[in-house]
């Protein structure tokens, strides 16, 4: 069962579809929830001294993913890694979709509609469709979660659309009202919910496991920053970050569009680790 707490105020929407209801974790507020008895533990062994980094900006770097019709075509997707831990296909991805670059090579579908996310992992386009290493898709109006012990295109298990910061949001509202994706470099043989699978071997307690819910703790100094960047920070308080993938230290990820100011994201690597804490929303299951 999933931990209960603080509902958020509004949900994200995409395609007149919610990003996940507003009882989801990412969508759920965290900033009143106890610190995690690990907690220093955790944000020392990610890095008190590294710096927060925008893994997005306005051109091509970043997650992408593309909205879809209906009635989109659905395509053949063969798994070459995980095909045991994937959703079959067809997917309705076009053979055209923007991959992301760099090794992960994601591609993020949401189809209108149906409100179904599409997630692929080490994608490629093939003469029928894609191969990938894993696939996963999600129902964006049930919490359902993935089985027990089964991966997604994140090592977490998780989607990875929800937890993207999206220029749509920070241009236009002006408010972001979930959690972002973090990647870290070390985590431990275990995951809290809504996380169902972990990524290592190692068993120290110290590390933090996949699915750890961080925040920016409530008395660091916002005054200093503006724009686009202060928007993300105020999320990172109510909403936090959610540990998905072994990575860079606080690298927190988003969707590349041309909205995005790049001097104003760039000021949030300024925050340092240290601005972070641990929050309690469940045990670990190894």
């Amino acid at each position: 069962m999933l931990p209960v707490l603080a509902v958020a105020a509004a949900t994200t929407t995409l395609a007149g579809c919610p990003v996940f209801p507003a009882s989801n974790p990412w969508n759920e507020d965290v900033s009143k929830l106890p610190v995690a008895a690990h907690s220093a533990a955790y944000v020392k062994s990610i890095g008190l001294a590294a710096r927060l980094h925008p893994d997005f900006a306005s051109r091509t770097y970043g997650i992408p993913f593309a909205v879809v019709p209906t009635a989109q075509r659905r395509v053949s997707i063969r798994f070459t890694d995980y095909p045991d831990e994937s959703d079959r296909g067809p997917y309705p991805v076009p053979l055209g979709a923007r991959v992301e670059g760099g090794s992960d090579r994601h591609v993020i579908v949401v189809q209108r509609g149906t409100c179904r996310l599409f997630e692929l992992y080490g994608a490629a386009r093939t003469a029928r469709g894609w191969s990938a290493s894993n696939g996963a898709v999600f129902d964006l109006r049930s919490n359902r979660l993935r089985p027990k012990g089964w991966t997604s295109a994140d090592a977490a298990g998780l989607p990875i659309f929800p937890g993207l910061a999206r220029a749509d949001e920070v241009v236009g509202r002006r408010t972001i009202t979930h959690a972002l994706r973090v990647t870290v470099p070390r985590t431990q043989k275990g995951y809290i919910l809504p996380a169902r699978h972990f990524a290592s071997s190692d068993t120290d307690p110290d590390l933090p496991p996949m699915g750890l819910r961080l925040r920016l703790k409530a008395g660091f100094e916002t005054r200093p920053f503006h724009g686009q960047a202060l928007v993300i920070l105020k999320a990172l308080k109510r909403y936090g970050l959610i540990v998905a993938d072994n990575g860079s230290p606080w690298y927190i990820t988003g969707a590349p569009d041309r909205r995005w100011d790049d001097d104003d994201l760039h000021a949030l690597g300024q925050v340092p680790g240290s601005a972070f804490e641990a929050v309690q929303t469940g045990a670990v299951t190894r």
